[in-house]
């Protein structure tokens, strides 16, 4: 079992930044592949970045150039750095983990409770 929690969501303006963090508990072999999600009502959850326990990294074409995923496995955190913020980046984010490489599909086992991101123009 793995327990995540997200925190740093928040609002902010065109153009601005926010850090996303994910503290993770529980068994550490199962969160051998991570990723942050975003979800906004009537869409399909979405990939953003992904992550695994050698560093490789995926992200979505969306974000690429703008936002950095990253891992500390000492500190048991996922964090998830976002700059140049758009209004379509507004979503609900959440932090996931699995022992299995699912890439950007939502299909991993274990998630958090998610924090809004909310960007204005």
């Amino acid at each position: 079992q793995v327990q995540l929690a997200e925190a740093g969501g928040g609002s902010v303006q065109s153009g601005g930044s926010l850090r996303l963090s994910c503290a993770v508990s529980g068994d550490t072999y199962s969160n051998s592949y991570m990723g942050w999600f975003r979800h906004t009502p009537g869409k399909e959850r979405e990939g953003v970045a992904t992550i695994d326990h050698y560093g490789y990294i995926r992200y979505a074409v969306s974000v690429k150039g703008r936002f950095t995923i990253s891992r500390d496995n000492a500190k048991n955190t996922l964090s998830l750095q976002m700059n140049s913020l758009k209004p379509e980046d507004t979503a609900m984010y959440y932090c996931a983990a699995d022992r299995i490489d699912w890439s950007l599909q939502p299909r991993y086992t274990y998630w958090g409770q998610g924090t809004q991101v909310t960007v204005s123009s």
